[in-house]
């Protein structure tokens, strides 16, 4: 599903589920190739010029990709039903669990004090296998988590992927 129809969607969804309209939902997708970021990222980590779209996000993080041979999960969850609980936390640590069961090792990595983020889910070598971008509006989630399955990975030689130069 072509990126910005998805965040379209997104929108309508959030509106919905804050308006107890709908239940909490789970979307999963494919994306054409497109490179998107957040609002703290800076403009010497995007590409400079080719012909993955490059789009700004209003979720947390840096610039990631999405594309073919990745799986999206999209999240609108209702956040005053569930507590307040880390969202981000629990969500890397569901990743984990269910890779886990399909044979995938995959761990979490604390962010080190004034360093850069690393949430995510991780091999134990600290290969990144998916990234996690959410923004709560009104106690709703929107946004989620990418997983990289079987991607084209030169596209991540054109920008700073999680504002982390040097990550696999």
């Amino acid at each position: 599903m072509p990126y910005l129809d998805a965040i379209e969607d997104m929108r309508g969804w959030v509106e919905q589920r804050q308006g107890g309209l709908i239940e909490d939902r789970l979307v999963m997708l494919t994306h054409p190739p497109t490179i998107t970021y957040g609002a703290r990222t800076p403009p010497a980590e995007l590409p400079s010029h080719g012909d993955v779209p490059v789009i700004p996000v209003d979720r947390g993080g840096q610039a990631t990709y999405h594309g073919p041979g990745q799986l999206v999960g999209y999240l609108v969850i209702d956040l005053h039903q569930r507590g307040p609980g880390d969202i981000v936390r629990w969500l890397e640590n569901g990743l984990i669990t269910a890779l886990d069961s399909l044979g995938f090792t995959l761990v979490r990595r604390d962010t080190p004090p004034g360093g850069q983020s690393l949430v995510g889910v991780w091999t134990p070598d600290h290969r990144k296998l998916g990234s996690i971008g959410m923004r709560i509006r009104r106690g709703v989630t929107s946004h989620g988590f990418s997983l990289n399955i079987d991607p084209d990975l030169s596209v991540y030689q054109s920008f700073v992927a999680c504002g982390l130069p040097t990550c696999r």
